[in-house]
């Protein structure tokens, strides 16, 4: 063996066990059922604008999110969490917003889902993806703490999902 292979991080060490799980709870959130329980058509029908643009606008952030996100980090973006060796802490942007944009706006996304089908199914399970989210941004962070000491001031200072809240 090379030492390249002795250094390299062994199957699941760099998080794509935690991809792997995001995959399959993407997959069920959209293969879920909707569940309105005690809604009836009239009130569906009442609240079809204001659901409208409140998932369009939500569907609007988790786009921004996503896309500045992912446009910030270009160089160093990689679907796994363990960070890239020749990453830099990216701090401008959306990520001087919030830490982690990309998994900001797959939640902001489902919650957009949620509002436009008043869905509870949907819901409960995106306070599941949210729980998910939380672990892997943190078990992320500890790794970027490792490679990039000021991470520690940057978490401090910018909210992990939601600016100025979370």
């Amino acid at each position: 063996m090379t030492s390249k292979q002795n250094t390299r991080a062994g199957l699941g060490r760099r998080g794509e066990w935690l991809v792997a799980l995001q995959f399959a709870l993407m997959a069920i959130f959209f293969l879920l059922p909707v569940w309105q329980p005690g809604l009836g058509a009239a009130a569906m029908d009442a609240t079809m604008l204001w659901r409208s643009l409140g998932a369009g606008l939500l569907g609007l952030v988790a786009l921004v999110f996503g896309g500045l996100g992912s446009h910030h980090i270009r160089d160093y973006l990689t679907p796994l969490p363990y960070p890239v060796d020749h990453s830099q802490l990216v701090q401008h942007g959306v990520y001087g917003l919030v830490r982690h944009p990309l998994y900001a706006s797959l939640l902001f996304a489902g919650l957009a889902w949620t509002l436009y089908h008043l869905s509870l199914s949907h819901l409960l399970f995106l306070a599941v993806c949210f729980l998910f989210f939380d672990y892997k941004a943190s078990r992320e962070e500890a790794w970027l703490t490792e490679r990039h000491p000021e991470y520690v001031a940057y978490a401090q200072r910018v909210r992990k999902f939601l600016p100025w809240v979370y």
